[in-house]
């Protein structure tokens, strides 16, 4: 999914604490192989305008997309993708790209998924490292280790509280948070934009114009889970926090 992941947790020993990480690593490599759009193999790179198959997790989080793009209007959009990758190749954002995102296009059906126009490429970056985290602390705790911190680029799932602590100290949004089975993630643009022609390009696109925004904002979201935390965050930066209110209060997260 084209990140870095780091895991801690408290095991009881050395030898369950080294089962744990790679349990834990191992989840998430399995899950890379269903949702990274980097991998042209994946389950979400095969999606297209036949019903496909998919597995569980794939659908779950597609599910789950759709749900934050109909309640957002439209500001997050897991079909972005036709967008996203001429972002990645520092090409201008065309209007044949943008006539190609349309989440009411993706049809999901009893685990079978399509597209509905030939072109259509669905890019789960602003949702599937939250869930990819919150999938990683469920095998640790089905491991009987419940006190972890999956960090995920911006996204970061805690678990139970270290011992001896309130929770899991933590940085986002300029500010100490202590956090305990809830999610934080972060959307901003300081790594990942480049300039081109004197204007200023961030990987943080609005799927309702087609365009890459050019202000400089970091939005953190505090959820009760990772890909609920990871989607509202994009949803977030996208359609401004005044305007997000409702939607934060649809799906029970805040900003921080």
């Amino acid at each position: 999914m084209g990140t870095l992941v780091g895991v801690t947790l408290y095991a009881r020993t050395a030898a369950e604490a080294r089962a744990g990480f790679a349990a834990a690593y191992g989840r998430i490599a399995a899950l890379n192989l269903m949702l990274s759009d980097y991998l042209a193999d994946s389950e979400v790179s095969l999606l297209g305008v036949t019903p496909r198959r998919v597995s569980a997790e794939l659908y779950r989080v597609l599910v789950f997309a759709r749900g934050v793009s109909e309640a957002s209007g439209g500001a997050f959009d897991v079909t972005v993708g036709p967008l996203t990758r001429l972002w990645r190749g520092r090409l201008p954002l065309t209007a044949e790209a943008r006539g190609l995102v349309n989440w009411r296009e993706l049809h999901l059906e009893g685990g079978l998924v399509w597209l509905g126009r030939a072109g259509m490429r669905v890019d789960l970056g602003a949702i599937g490292k939250g869930f990819a985290a919150d999938e990683a602390l469920r095998v640790l705790r089905g491991m009987e280790i419940s006190r972890a911190l999956i960090a995920a680029s911006g996204d970061i799932v805690c678990g139970d509280a270290p011992p001896g602590e309130k929770g899991w100290a933590v940085l986002a949004g300029g500010k100490r948070l202590v956090l305990r089975r809830a999610a934080v993630s972060t959307s901003g643009d300081s790594v990942q934009f480049f300039v081109a022609d004197g204007r200023r390009y961030s990987h943080i696109l609005d799927p309702r114009v087609g365009a890459s925004l050019s202000d400089v904002v970091e939005v953190s979201v505090v959820a009760g889970d990772g890909m609920t935390a990871d989607a509202l965050a994009t949803t977030v930066r996208v359609m401004g926090v005044g305007a997000a209110g409702v939607v934060l209060g649809k799906f029970g997260a805040r900003v921080v």
